[in-house]
């Protein structure tokens, strides 16, 4: 059976249209030009695993009828990845387990800081979430049988490192970076599918430009790429007309196998 891959989101940090109603340069009537923030959802035997809980959460979920998230990977901790954290109450409330969530230290202290009642008990309020380390690798097992392996990856986001989560050798997001140590290449190459930050067409310090990732793509050479955290400049139907065939814009909801 293979693993399912949601993108939930695909906006920048204040989604598309912006709070006000802006639209940028994208066609208010293009139902894919309608982005919330970057989240996505793997979905394999039942095992449910969500990469960030983005200011969206809640409406993502809902709208692919998401009954129960297992466990819970953080990219880096900035606002549009983690602030729709207490969406996550509710998993707690109908297994009485606490959901496990996995970070690196940058991403745990700042949870801790932030979001103190979701991993301390309170009188009447217990914890629903348990922090747990993030490794290198992580395999999930069913019956024995080794189902998904989670492989973390640090790159840069400007300031920050954020992670680029490769799966099964065959998949990898990053929603937030703007460089990949090459190093760490040797991860990227035979995928089937990279989910990869193109938040703009021209240069940004913590982004990937449109250049960027075309240049990328040239070096590690997946089969499939898909350009998520779009920002109001990229029009989903204006830039699909420049890309390569193997290169594609998401949009909120797309979802494949690998």
């Amino acid at each position: 059976m293979k693993t399912k891959f949601v993108i939930l989101g695909c906006g920048s940090s204040l989604g598309i249209p912006r709070i006000d109603g802006f639209f940028g340069k994208c066609n208010p009537n293009n139902k894919k030009n309608f982005r919330t923030r970057c989240s996505a959802l793997l979905i394999f035997k039942g095992l449910n695993i969500l990469i960030d809980t983005s200011p969206d959460l809640k409406n993502q979920l809902l709208r692919h009828k998401v009954k129960k998230i297992d466990k819970v990977f953080y990219t880096h901790p900035h606002g549009d990845q983690t602030h729709g954290i207490n969406e996550l109450r509710v998993f707690y409330l109908k297994s009485r387990k606490k959901v496990p969530v996995y970070a690196n230290t940058y991403t745990q202290k700042y949870l801790n800081k932030s979001f103190e009642y979701c991993f301390k008990d309170a009188k009447y309020y217990p914890a629903t979430l348990k922090l747990n380390k993030l490794n290198n690798l992580h395999y999930f097992k069913d019956n024995k049988k080794n189902i998904i392996k989670l492989r973390s990856i640090v790159v840069k986001h400007g300031n920050i490192e954020s992670i680029c989560y490769v799966i099964n050798d065959k998949c990898a997001y990053a929603p937030d970076v703007n460089k990949i140590y090459l190093k760490d290449f040797k991860y990227l190459k035979n995928l089937d599918y990279l989910v990869i930050d193109c938040l703009r067409y021209r240069p940004h310090p913590s982004h990937y430009n449109l250049d960027d990732v075309l240049n990328l793509v040239n070096e590690i050479k997946p089969k499939k790429t898909i350009l998520t955290n779009l920002n109001n400049d990229i029009d989903y139907s204006e830039i699909k007309k420049i890309l390569p065939k193997n290169v594609i814009p998401a949009y909120d909801g797309l979802s494949f196998y690998f």
